[in-house]
């Protein structure tokens, strides 16, 4: 929601301030909603066009299939492929394959209600055999099959085939639709949930740090306005740059060195930090946040456990090929509870954040002896586009 107020020729929109009279925000702002409609219909319009591609395709076959008669010379002739009799029947047969597949599929089948279903094809089935021995038979041949019923199980197995395959393929039609709309919507739900974790993210990172940011204002600690500036830095990358799924390599390992320093600022004299790369190619992207939370949890734990005597080590190798290789180590007291150590919010998000976009490309192996903690990471990293 945007909070929008004019003042002396221009807005303020979230506290950011526009000229009135430039309308390029206002048209970021408010996406047209008829343009989304557009959109719509052009997506609807072109489905249907290609469904109707598809239909017609597959009755011109059956079309020729139908109407095909060999003489007596076994040959076909094109001039009397399509009779004005065979022609009839065959649309009869398709008017009721076009009756069930766009009223009878969607009003019953696809809804389940499979009696009515079951009972309004059957009535259907019976118009198509009425119209066929009481009407286009009586039409073109009054003096051969059109004096006699040859008996319904004959009747049906003249009739059916043709329907039947005109809705199998529109059974197939539709499957293949719903399965493109599944997996489509199965795209979103993974997008949402990853948007989630990252959000989740932020504020865990924003209290932790706050916290240790109040200590050192009580204290009336020299190192403030460094450690504000840092951390308005680092804040500003996981608001405005973290926004895709994925982010360059580089941007991602600027921001853990900035972070590290970071945390550094913190920990001044009360222990030692280690961090170290050794990158063969930067032409990769990597989620954003994902290693971040690795590191924040070290220095959580560490700095919060012991008041010195810290040890926190980071090491980022990738090799020529995309493959991340993480590791981070630090120590804590030993008469901290570690139980909660790999079991924190910003840990299970990561966790669910890999599986989601790292199914079976990647390994998480965190170790905790009692003294030492240890995460490992390994991810096959994607080119960037």
């Amino acid at each position: 929601m945007y909070n929008i107020v004019k003042t002396k020729g221009y807005e303020s929109v979230n506290d950011a301030f526009y000229p009135i009279n430039d309308t390029s925000f206002a048209n970021e702002r408010a996406p047209r909603t008829e343009n989304k409609l557009s959109w719509l219909r052009r997506g609807l319009l072109t489905n249907r066009f290609k469904e109707f591609v598809y239909q017609l395709t597959i009755v011109l076959l059956l079309l020729v299939f139908f109407c095909f008669e060999l003489n007596e010379d076994q040959h076909q002739s094109l001039h009397t492929l399509f009779k004005p009799s065979e022609l009839a029947f065959f649309a009869n047969y398709l008017a009721a394959a076009m009756v069930i597949n766009y009223i009878l599929l969607p009003a019953f089948y696809y809804r389940k209600r499979w009696i009515w279903f079951i009972a309004t094809f059957s009535v259907l089935l019976a118009v198509v055999i009425l119209v066929d021995e009481f009407v286009l038979e009586q039409i073109f041949f009054p003096d051969t099959r059109g004096t006699h019923f040859p008996g319904l199980m004959f009747t049906l197995v003249e009739t059916l085939p043709i329907i039947i395959i005109i809705v199998a393929f529109k059974l197939a039609w539709d499957s293949n639709l719903r399965q493109r709309e599944l997996e489509r919507l199965a795209g979103l739900m993974k997008e949402s949930e990853i948007q989630f974790l990252k959000s989740q993210i932020n504020p865990h990172f924003l209290f932790n740090n706050l916290n240790s940011l109040y200590a050192y204002a009580i204290d009336n600690s020299p190192k403030t306005p460094s450690i504000i500036l840092e951390l308005s830095a680092v804040l500003r990358y996981m608001l405005y740059d973290c926004q895709s799924d994925f982010v360059p390599l580089p941007r991602e390992i600027q921001q853990l060195e900035n972070y590290v320093a970071l945390n550094q600022l913190q920990i001044e004299n009360r222990g030692g930090i280690r961090f170290s790369k050794d990158i063969a190619n930067l032409d990769f992207s990597i989620p954003p946040l994902i290693l971040i939370v690795f590191v924040e949890n070290a220095f959580k734990h560490s700095a919060g456990s012991q008041a010195a005597d810290i040890t926190i080590e980071i090491h980022v190798t990738v090799s020529a090929n995309g493959k991340l290789t993480f590791l981070c180590t630090n120590n804590y007291s030993r008469n901290y509870r570690s139980e909660g150590l790999a079991k924190g919010i910003g840990l299970e998000n990561v966790r669910k954040r890999l599986d989601l976009q790292y199914p079976d490309e990647h390994t998480l192996d965190i170790q905790d002896n009692g003294r030492i903690f240890v995460t490992r990471l390994t991810m096959q990293l994607k080119k960037t586009d």
